[in-house]
């Protein structure tokens, strides 16, 4: 539009020019046709002009309500013209290769598993209503891991309703695309996962405090609902999660967050404890007999923290988890008192970022261009106890660990944001209760877990 109307008006100076030429008897036909092809020329950019005029117009009167399409490496989304409104799709799929060493071969273990295969619908409306729904196609069966929507008043105070993850652990509140290791810690084994709930939740002092309070349906260490509560009783759930120096522009401070996480309710019947803890190779060492049930007081306890430096990453937590269990429906009440804790590290051999969301690589792998996307070393040691309390009444000491010690080594290679290759190596170390014997009667337990756990993953 700007060069039409430059030409315009060049035009119509030119017009200006040719008509105070002066005339004379030799050129005045030549100086009228100039004049008449010069007038004819402006006449045309002013139709052109008026052309553009008109289509400007309608766009710009079709702009409110033309939607907007992004597809990029965070998914695809249809938004509308304001933003108010969206729709996002996004995907993860992780195949994973389990090889185990030194266990005889008598365990069938080794296998290529569908860890997880989801089709991830987000979205919002009217800017402060969100919803999402989470089917999970990975595994033995399809389910629904997350199905909630939240209303926002502002930053500091959201409300989330449903089906989602329970603020107690720290790694298990990150997303499975982006943790250091294919598996996550044995720690995670004693926090509650996905849960019925309502929560309210929010940032404040210009965002240095997180901070998260919900009522949920209560489920048992490790486990998600079924989509229904197992009994009448709650769980009430807290966490502080603090950055400090978030806005300490150069600080090595900056990137450091630690906080505290609590949950505390009444479980009862079986189906209020442990199906059973499971090793990073994701073999259970522990299981309670098929009588225990759950009866009385459980709670936890979660302090916890993440640190980020340029390439450098670390996370750690301890949770302890007390639950009240009797041997059979009649039988007395014990209360069991497990801990455990995990401290793990990365650092990003190709210089990009080290973040709690993932890793971006700098270039993505093209062989033609010779660009190899990140590398990632990490690292990881994790301790797990069960109260020595828990046998022989509650669980067979000649069938079960009650102690598991893993170091973890790995290398990550990210393609790009979306793909990445993952290899990691493990080692399990159990112990036992005093009155187990010399050979334990699970096979597995015979001898130290030695896993390496390949993935292949894209992940938008």
């Amino acid at each position: 539009m700007k060069t039409i109307s430059r030409i315009s008006t060049a035009l119509l100076a030119a017009t200006a020019v040719a008509n105070f030429l002066p005339a004379t008897p030799v050129d005045s036909s030549e100086l009228q046709a100039l004049r008449d092809q010069v007038q004819a020329l402006a006449q045309q950019v002013k139709v052109l002009a008026r052309q553009l005029e008109i289509k400007e117009e309608a766009a710009a009167a079709a702009a409110p309500t033309t939607p907007k399409i992004t597809i990029n490496d965070k998914g695809f989304t249809l938004a509308s013209a304001d933003g108010a409104n969206s729709i996002k799709l996004r995907g993860l799929v992780q195949l994973d290769s389990r090889l185990f060493f030194g266990d005889g071969g008598g365990v069938v273990n080794n296998a290529f598993v569908l860890r997880r295969a989801r089709i991830i619908t987000e979205g919002t409306f009217a800017k402060n209503y969100s919803f999402q729904l989470v089917p999970e196609f990975g595994g033995s069966s399809i389910s629904i891991l997350d199905a909630n929507f939240g209303v926002t008043l502002d930053k500091s105070l959201q409300f989330k309703f449903g089906k989602f993850k329970s603020p107690v652990g720290l790694e298990l509140l990150q997303s499975d695309s982006w943790t250091f290791f294919n598996e996550r810690s044995l720690v995670t084994n004693f926090v509650p996962n996905r849960d019925l709930g309502v929560q309210a939740s929010g940032d404040l002092f210009d965002g240095t405090l997180n901070y998260a309070l919900g009522v949920f349906g209560g489920v048992s260490d490790g486990a998600s609902s079924t989509n229904a509560d197992f009994d009448n009783e709650k769980d009430v759930v807290a966490r502080l999660f603090a950055t400090p120096f978030k806005n300490d522009a150069g600080s090595a401070l900056q990137g450091l967050s630690f906080g505290v996480s609590a949950s505390q309710g009444r479980e009862k019947t079986a189906s209020g404890r442990t199906a059973g803890y499971k090793t990073d190779g994701q073999q259970t060492f522990f299981a309670y007999n098929a009588a225990t049930v759950a009866d009385g007081q459980n709670w936890r306890f979660s302090p916890q923290f993440d640190y980020r430096n340029g390439s450098f990453g670390a996370i750690g937590e301890y949770v302890a988890s007390t639950i009240n269990v009797r041997p059979s429906a009649t039988g007395a009440k014990v209360a069991l008192k497990n801990k455990g804790w995990q401290l793990a590290a990365g650092y990003v051999l190709t210089g990009e970022d080290s973040s709690f969301t993932g890793v971006t690589p700098a270039t993505n792998f093209n062989y033609e261009s010779g660009t190899w996307g990140a590398f990632e070393i990490v690292a990881r040691y994790a301790d797990l106890r069960v109260d020595d309390a828990a046998f022989p009444l509650f669980a067979s000491a000649a069938a079960n660990a009650n102690e598991a010690s893993s170091v973890g080594l790995g290398l990550n290679w990210y393609l790009s944001k979306v793909v990445a290759f993952k290899i990691d190596y493990y080692q399990t170390k159990f112990g036992f209760n005093v009155a187990a014997p010399a050979v334990p009667t699970t096979q597995i337990l015979r001898q130290d877990e030695q896993a390496f756990i390949s993935r292949f993953q894209i992940s938008f």
